[in-house]
Formats: C-alpha cells, structure tokens, sequence
C-alpha cells in the first residue's frame, strides 16, 4: 500500500527511499537487535497451508484436492494452530522452525485468533504464520453487507435534506444478522462502515471542521490558569442549525471543550432552540467548557447529506449510507480476486489477533483490518514479530505490547486507525531492566480518527525500549509519545501532525523527575505547526521532565523545536534548526505557575524518601543517574543542568529562553543566524519540501568552528528492505 490511496490533503508528493538503502553494513545490526531469523524473513515451502477453499478436515499439506476432494489446506488458522500444537507434542519443532502459509483471499473472521504459550516456538526454531509472498490475504474483523435499497419512508426522507432524498439507501442489519449496534461514542465498542476498504463517516455538522461555543450559560466562577469558564455542561450555540437536532434519537457532540489538547465526545441532552442553549448529558467534561471553543455534531439522521456518510437507527436496527460511489457490488466469494468484490463492511470483532504469554511466533504479511478495538495484542512472553503487515481500519490501536521482551514490529504499513498505531510497554522500572521491544521501519498515517489526542503513532513506556527509522505524519496530536526510562528514539522522520491541537508536541512526554535517560536523536521534524498557526512543539518535555538528551536531530519549519519545560540535566547538541521559530525554549515553570507538582513531589521525597514511588537515592538511581539522589538539596523546582551547545540554527528565531531560566542554563557554542552554507541550498525554501539529504552540509560550513558533527541524514526515515510491507512509500506534504 503506498499512501496515494490515502486522503489527499494537498501539497507535494514524496517517495520515500527510491535508490537510498540502507547499507548491509548497518543493516546486519539492525537485524541482529531485531532478533530476526532466517524462517522468518524467507518464502520457502511452509510446513502447513490454510486456504479459503480449504477444509478443516484435510491434512493442511499443499497437495491438491483429488476429484474427490479428499486432501489440501487447511480452512482456518485455528486448525493450523491446533496442528502446529500436536507437532509440537509429538517432539521439538525442527531447527529453523515451523511455518504456515495462508494463501490469497479474505477471511471474515468469526473470533480473535487466540495463541498462547503453548503456541509458542523456540529462538532457534520460531513458529511464523505468514501470507503467501505477492499474495493478498486479508484478516477481516467484519462482515460483508449487502441488500441495500433506497429509503421509502416518507418519515425518514422528511428528515433528510432534498440533496439527499433518493441518494440515501437503507439496510436492515438484523437480516444480516448483526445485532450488536456498539456504541456511538465508546472506545473499542464503536460500529463502523468501511466502502471499498475506506472508513465512511457518521452523519455530522459541519461536515468538515468545527462550530464555536458562543458563550456559557452558568457563569460559575470556574477558572484553570486564569481562564475563565465553567463546569456545567450548559453553552449556547451559533446559528440555527441545531433545530435540526431536536428529534434525533441519540445525538452527540466532539468538542475540544476548555484547552486545545483535550477532546471529548459528550451525548446532547436537551436542545432549547429559543434560547439557543445546550444541555449535555453528565457526567461533565473534567476539565469544564469555555467560550470559543470548538465541536461538532455526529450520529444524526438529520445531517446524512453527502456521499460518504452513515447513520445507524440503534433502536431499528437499519443502517442508512450514501455511498461515494452509486454501484454496491455483490459480497466477497472464495475466488482469489475476492478482495476486490468486498464493497461494505460493518466491523464487529473487538480484536483480531491476540497473544498471551507467546514466544517466538511471528505474524508475516497480512492485511489486518476492521475491528472495533486493538487489531493486535500482545502481553507477556519473548520474541513476538508483526513483519510486513498491513494494518488498517481499526477502531482503536494498531498492535499494543504490554510487558515481556524483545517484541517488535517491523515495516509494517499502518493507517486510519480509530486510536494510535503502535503502543510498546515493558521493562521494569524499579530495577531498570529494559524490556527491549521495538518499533522499526514502520510507515504510520492518518491515524487517530476517533481519539483524537494523546493517541501517537508510537508511544514508547517503561524501560528500554526503541522506536527507529519510522515515517509518521498526518495526525492531529502527538507523533511519537513516551514515558520512563533510557528508551532510545532514532532516525526516525515525522512530519504534519499536531494539526488539530496546540500545545501538543511531534514527540511528547513529561511529569516525572525519575524518568530519565532517554536519548532521541537523528530524527527529521518538519513541517509541524499546531492548529490554525497558533504553534505547538517539536520534541516537548513538558513539566518539569528531566534527564533526556536531544541530539543531532533535523528540525525544519517547526515551532519551539526543542523544548525543556522547567526540567532538569537534559541536553540538546549538535541539532540543525531551519526556520524554526523559536529553535530553542527553556523556561522555569516549577519556580512559577506550575510549582504545585514540584511541590507535591519535593513533600514526598522528604517525608517518604521517594519520588513517584520510585526510591530515587538507592540503586539502581543513584548509580545511573548521579544527579538524581541530590536533587531536593540543590534548589528542586530550579531548572538546573541543561546544557545547550554546538547547534547550529538558521532563519526563524533561536531563543526561547525564558528570564528565569536564563541563569540555570549552560548555553555555549552554538552557531546562531549566519549561514551554515548548505551544499544545495535551492532545494530549501518555504515553497520547497526538501528531504532530510537536501540539508548537508558543505565541507566548508562555518558549523565545523564550533564543533559540529554531520548529521546521517541518508539515514533518517524509512529503508528499503524485503521485510517492508511497500516499497518504495509515498507521502505527501501539507503545504
């Protein structure tokens, strides 16, 4: 999949890789930390097959079924499973493992694929379910709709608009007997449509963007900041729109309620249309509602009025679409090019593939796609892989691992998630032992359709983990997320996320003094500017978070790129800033407006000898962070001991700093506002979408005087490698 088939937000087409590959030299350690193994990486003959045109009953070889149909592939993965068991009780799998081939087709599935640790494999002998090579085999978490017909109720077609009348087309789902109808709002349990393997849209207003709060009803002395607002669900609207509302059985609305990093969707109670007031059901948004802020509304009839949107009558049963395109073509079959006959899906399953306690199993190739929750899990075990898949659709997360080790996903393409792509938790925090799971050569996109924030394409937790060589873009939050310690996020590119919040940063943390010792470095942001221009952040670590290290990154057109919000012994060198603006921000928050969690936390190291729990001055803190077991002796709250140095920042602003940091801060060596004599510099400009390689430097650069040190900009992004699920990948840049 490359991502011309992807919504097109205009701007510049780019391919990633082309000629550029990663050299064999670097690749071979890449390989090495992955784990991966031969069985795994090649297409040879598999040691048992599934087929759509299979039967559970046969051996599950490759022979071909006789004139009496008596033998061949298996029809489902729960018999190979059930297979790949019984080999497994009669003797040790055999060196290099076990393989099972899926051939092309789609299979609708009944329940998640369940393994756990008795489907495991060995690291020398790994068990590898994988999709025939050049071959599509796609895991459905849905099911197969048709029978539509055009809406005749005079009843319905009075609520519809006259654009809509005659276009929109009925279906009853419990004659397709579907009769879980989910919820409109919950994660996880939300129903959805697919179109020809697109996500169709719930009725809404508008239908693009938002509508602003005009004002507040119960002024209630609520205030966070100085903001004023309130904590009653009471606002009065724009406009006469919502007189369309009033009959809607089950309306709801999106709103980013108080501050531009916090959604939700809340369900309409009442709507007094002479006062142009709406009630929203409790409970109340946490943070409360503010004048100017924005929402829309969803799941009414009322608003179905263009192609491409749906709404489901929960307490009927019938389903209403406008479809894009006039033809609904027929269900899938069993034929090979059953794929391209699949026209509406209505997703079902919560998840698709979920592993407890599994070791050495790797999932290879598929296409998995239309659930209502995480597509796939994993907790506990070692050496699970997700290579080459396809990952789509879905109505929460893509893969999530919690606990075990040495997990990874790997050039695997994921995009229209409901929720985030990747999710890595694991290691132990209070002995710091890493988990070692990874996310590498993954291209993320166009995720975060449902949960809007605080849902990254990858978001790195515990200890020891690592994010490398991953393209993310097109989000309206966070890029990349973390929190804990010593994880390593490198060369990795990503670009036009945070586009529909401030705030909000590309690569995000933050609240924790003992969270240290994570290093990002050699990655390329470019083009991240938060929502309507107001700004937001490159790398953010917010809230006094301390001890990481920013480092030879690549930052272009990316507002307050580097940004220490009041945390301590964190470093930024040898970074490229380009039109930035501001380079660099470090302000001193703990000693101001955000001293109440400094001082929550200063309270429990004195009376409790820890911090966050986590018994700061004992090892194994004290010895891999010095600074750590001294820091409520040595002016806690104060911003002290970062240190910037040999950075070179060019066009835009570089210093952010604030006042009262200014003192705390070691800043030296940096080349600030002269040209550092790109070896082409035509490639670059606001009217450009340069590559990370169009910012090398000539070997002539005045950054060489204060120390600089190339930056792998060939390196950055995506590789090209037989275990990417596309090749080359396009992806286009906001202008």
């Amino acid at each position: 999949m490359t991502c011309n088939s992807t919504p097109n937000a205009g701007g510049i087409l780019w391919t990633s890789g082309g000629s550029r590959k990663v050299t064999s030299q670097y690749l071979a350690p890449l390989l090495a930390l992955a784990g991966l193994v031969v069985a795994c990486t090649l297409a040879g003959a598999a040691d048992r097959y599934v087929a759509s045109d299979g039967n559970d009953a046969w051996s599950g070889r490759l022979a071909e079924p006789n004139g009496e149909g008596t033998d061949g592939p298996f029809a489902t993965l729960e018999r190979a499973r059930d297979e790949v068991r019984k080999l497994k009780e009669a003797g040790p799998l055999p060196k290099g493992g076990l393989s099972v081939e899926v051939r092309a087709g789609v299979y609708e599935r009944a329940g998640v694929f369940e393994l756990t640790a008795e489907d495991s494999g060995t690291e020398g002998a790994p068990v590898v379910y994988r999709a025939r090579q050049g071959e599509q085999v796609r895991l459905v978490g849905g099911k197969a709709v048709t029978g539509f017909r055009p809406v005749s109720d005079p009843a319905v077609l009075s609520r519809l608009e006259p654009a809509a009348r005659g276009k929109v087309l009925q279906l009853d789902l419990r004659a397709q007997r579907i009769t879980d109808f989910g919820h409109p709002a919950a994660s996880g349990k939300r129903i959805e449509l697919f179109f020809h393997d697109r996500p169709m849209t719930v009725a809404r207003w508008p239908n693009e963007g938002f509508t602003h709060v005009a004002d507040i009803v119960e002024h209630d002395g609520h205030q966070i900041h100085g903001r004023q607002g309130s904590k009653v669900g009471k606002f009065v609207y724009e406009g006469d729109r919502p007189e369309r509302w009033v009959d809607e059985k089950d309306l709801w609305l999106h709103g980013y309620w108080f501050w531009d990093w916090s959604e939700q969707r809340q369900k309409v109670e009442s709507i007094d249309t002479g006062k142009r007031v709406i009630t929203l059901a409790p409970p109340a948004h946490g943070y409360g509602y503010r004048k100017g802020q924005w929402f829309y509304a969803f799941n009414a009839l009322s608003e179905l009025d263009q192609p491409g949107e749906w709404y489901l009558d929960r307490e009927t049963g019938v389903l209403y679409f406008w479809p894009p395109d006039a033809r609904l073509d027929a269900a899938p079959t069993a034929a090979p090019d059953a794929a391209a006959k699949v026209t509406v899906v209505v997703s079902l399953l919560p998840t698709l593939v979920a592993m407890r306690d599994v070791s050495h199993v790797t999932l290879r190739g598929f296409v998995l796609e239309a659930c209502r929750g995480n597509a796939v899990t994993v907790s506990g075990g070692t050496g699970v892989r997700l290579v080459g898949c396809t990952v789509r659709n879905g109505g929460a997360w893509a893969v999530t691992v919690s606990g075990g080790t040495n997990h990874g996903v790997l050039g695997c393409d994921v995009y229209l998630m409901g929720a985030g792509g990747i999710s890595l938790s694991g290691g132990d925090r209070t002995t710091l032992t890493p988990a070692g799971h990874f996310a590498e050569n993954n291209h993320i996109h166009h995720y975060a359709r449902w949960e809007r924030v605080y849902r990254p394409g990858i978001t790195l937790q515990g200890v020891g983990n690592r994010a490398a060589h991953n393209l993310i873009h097109d989000a309206p939050h966070m890029g990349m997320g973390f929190g804990g310690n010593d994880h390593l996020i490198e060369l990795n590119e990503i670009h036009d996320v945070c586009y529909e919040s401030n705030d909000a940063g590309a690569i995000y943390t933050g609240r924790n003094w003992t969270m240290r010792g994570t290093v990002i470095r050699h990655n390329y942001m470019h083009h991240v500017n938060g929502f309507q221009g107001r700004g937001c952040v490159g790398v953010y670590l917010d809230d006094m978070f301390c001890g990481t290290e920013i480092s030879g990154n690549l930052f272009y057109r990316v507002t307050r790129a580097a940004f220490i919000g009041g945390g301590r012994d964190c470093t930024v060198k040898n970074n490229l800033f380009v039109d930035c603006n501001p380079a660099l921000h470090v302000d001193a928050r703990a000693l101001g407006w955000a001293h109440g969690h400094a001082d929550m936390w200063i309270k429990e190291g004195r009376e409790r000898g820890t911090l966050s729990g986590i018994r700061y001055k004992e090892p194994p803190y004290s010895e891999r962070y010095p600074e750590l077991p001294g820091i409520l002796d040595d002016e806690p709250a104060a911003p002290k001991g970062n240190r910037v140095t040999r950075n070179v920042s060019f066009g835009g602003k570089w210093n952010g700093v604030h006042g009262a940091a200014r003192k705390y801060l070691t800043i030296e060596n940096n080349l600030v506002d002269r040209d550092p004599q790109f070896a082409t510099p035509e490639r670059i400009g606001p009217d450009k979408r340069p590559r990370a390689e169009d910012f090398a430097l000539r070997p002539d650069s005045p950054a060489r005087s204060i120390g600089f040190e190339p930056l792998p900009l060939d390196r950055m992004g995506l590789y090209a490698d037989e275990g990417r699920a596309s090749w080359p990948v396009e992806h286009e840049v906001r202008p």
